[in-house]
């Protein structure tokens, strides 16, 4: 049973989902368990737990009666993390799949020693780090 994992709302599945299948098979080694398009849902487990799900904001938005409000803007609500052996391989292979580079890669002693990070966003925009330490 999971207890917690997130669920990126987005509004081009198609695009997202290509990207997550790429990147989660690159970076971690898995498949999705569903990849259902036309429900715009798909979800990735490692170990039997939950690492991450897609849907559809329009889908969510209708579920819960938002769907007439403005979609959310300004500063990132939200990030996904992804801790790596190697930041700027793995920074390269997100560029190569369609992320946008945020930030480089750069040693950010002041966070931790010896902790390294990279900020990129996903197709749907949403913020992603790499971090190796």
């Amino acid at each position: 049973m999971d207890a917690l994992y997130p669920r990126l709302l987005v509004d081009d599945f198609g695009a997202c989902a290509r990207f997550y299948e790429a990147a989660l098979r690159e970076l971690l080694h898995i498949e999705p368990v569903k990849l259902i398009p036309e429900a715009e849902y798909a979800n990735w487990d490692l170990k039997g737990e939950g690492v991450l799900v897609l849907m559809g904001r329009a889908r969510i938005a209708d579920a819960v009666g938002t769907a007439d409000l403005p979609a959310p803007s300004g500063q990132d609500g939200s990030m996904l993390v992804f801790r790596v052996d190697d930041v700027d391989a793995a920074a390269v292979t997100l560029r190569v799949l369609g992320a946008v580079q945020v930030t480089g890669p750069q040693n950010r002693p002041d966070w931790g020693p010896r902790l390294r990070t990279a900020h990129l966003r996903d197709p749907g925009g949403n913020l992603l780090e790499l971090q190796s330490y």
